[in-house]
């Protein structure tokens, strides 16, 4: 018989997931380049980004309030879209994306471990060890997956927020600012095109959402982690971003692959150097724990609902989705090998991901309108407030980024062709699976006194403990 997942995260673990899958050594990258781009005004895409992810965050907070299960958006689209549209925003927004920044993400890892610490060391290897450990830490159950990303994450944000104050302040620093004012916002009007790549330094905290199964007390933690994690990811990226650009000149940051070691090594030099280092390994291995950890429990909740192979949908002794663990590592190994993802096209991917990453958010504002109009009496221990209004300028927010991706038109035809290349293989295998494996129609929704009352950690014939446990 499956096993079940179980309560056994608080709100730091759920804190710990939404800054850890978001604070990233490519979204470090994102912020060195951002500022070295637009200056000081790149603060105001980032304040844009923050409201944008505010509504992302209101309206998964309120979809997981009504169906606290661990598909997250899938189980979401489920009752207001039908199957086809939750695989389309899962594969897409999330498991494609996954795939090429997560091992993107540890391939930067090995380059900075060798750099840094070990230049005699081939770092695919340990790239490849990187990989192979976190898979045994999510195998191995959610509770050592949670005390390592809690001790990741307290130690990547600690870092992130010392080396900015010592920027800042200058007490300790032993570089020299950079002699220049600077223009607050040189690029006027134009710095909302830099948007989605401030998006990127937010994007993820609906994370939280599918480990919904096994946080305590969901309907509170849930909504207040995300938020809790945007409001630390902000404070912490603009304490390091403002201090980057007092000692380390713009046009460096701008052009550097690595900005955020540059911005260091001015602060502190080589102690910086090796500091951010450090941070980046920390960020890498944090986001592919939460990667491993999360996407596993959408593809876990795919083979529950048979939108994938049933054999998804297995646990082991230890409570984990071991099979979906195993095939997210074993998708990482295939593409370090090969070498699809490199240093070089990790802007391109960034802002591809970020693309897919809008595409279900769209869905995720798209069916909270959907299920307030056909459920308007289900219980909500979180509503989005003010209507609809957080959802409206959500979407078309969203709709705004995607279509002004980047001011530079070469890379944009670059970020669409990726983009449409994702969306188009989803679009082909979702279709294929409803109909002739599901034998459903596209848009055939399931009632969600269904999903509700099927909740993957309650036997079908407890409804007694179900509804008390929905009420904590």
């Amino acid at each position: 018989m499956t096993k079940q997942l179980k309560r056994r995260l608080g709100l730091w673990a759920a804190v710990a997931t939404g800054v850890g899958i978001v604070v990233s050594s490519s979204a470090l990258v994102s912020l060195g380049q951002g500022f070295g781009a637009a200056g000081p005004g790149f603060i105001l895409a980032m304040g844009v980004a923050l409201f944008l992810n505010l509504c992302v965050a209101f309206s998964f907070a309120e979809l997981s309030s009504i169906v606290p299960r661990a598909g997250g958006i899938n189980h979401f689209t489920l009752p207001a879209l039908g199957p086809f549209m939750g695989m389309v925003a899962v594969i897409s927004g999330y498991v494609l994306v996954t795939i090429f920044a997560g091992s993107a993400e540890a391939g930067i890892a090995g380059i900075v471990f060798r750099d840094v610490f070990a230049p005699g060391i081939n770092p695919m290897v340990i790239s490849l060890a990187f990989v192979i450990l976190l898979g045994i830490v999510n195998v191995l159950g959610v509770e050592v997956y949670s005390t390592i990303q809690i001790i990741l994450t307290t130690l990547l944000i600690a870092s992130t927020v010392i080396l900015g104050i010592i920027g800042l302040t200058g007490i300790g620093a032993t570089g020299t600012p950079v002699p220049t004012t600077l223009e607050f916002n040189p690029s006027g009007w134009g710095i909302f095109s830099f948007t989605a790549l401030a998006i990127w330094l937010f994007v993820g905290v609906e994370f939280v959402t599918p480990m919904a199964e096994e946080i305590k007390k969901p309907k509170i933690y849930v909504p207040l982690a995300m938020i809790l994690s945007l409001v630390i990811i902000l404070l912490a990226d603009a304490l390091f971003g403002f201090a980057a650009i007092k000692y380390a000149p713009l046009q460096l940051l701008g052009e550097s692959a690595s900005p955020h070691v540059e911005a260091a090594g001015a602060i502190l030099g080589k102690t910086g150097q090796t500091w951010m280092g450090i941070v980046t390994i920390l960020a890498t291995v944090s986001t592919l724990n939460t990667l491993i950890c999360a996407i596993a429990r959408m593809i876990y909740s795919m083979g529950i609902e048979g939108q994938m192979p049933k054999v998804f949908g297995k646990t082991n002794r230890y409570g984990s989705p071991w099979v979906a663990v195993a095939l997210m590592c074993a998708l990482f190994v295939v593409f370090l090998l090969v070498g699809l993802t490199n240093s070089a096209s990790i802007v391109t991917f960034i802002l591809a991901g970020c693309f897919c990453w809008l595409v279900t958010y769209f869905i995720a504002h798209l069916n909270v309108v959907i299920l307030r109009y056909k459920y308007p009496k289900v219980e909500r221990t979180f509503k989005s407030p003010l209507g609809f209004t957080f959802q409206i300028i959500g979407m078309i927010g969203i709709l705004y980024v995607m279509f002004n991706m980047s001011p530079d038109a070469a890379l944009r035809t670059e970020i669409y062709k990726y983009s449409l290349l994702f969306l188009g293989l989803t679009v082909i295998y979702a279709a294929l699976w409803v109909k002739f494996v599901m034998k459903k129609g596209i848009f055939q929704t399931t009632p969600l006194e269904e999903l509700i009352e099927t909740t993957s950690t309650t036997p079908r014939d407890s409804t007694h403990e179900l509804k008390e446990d929905m009420s904590i």
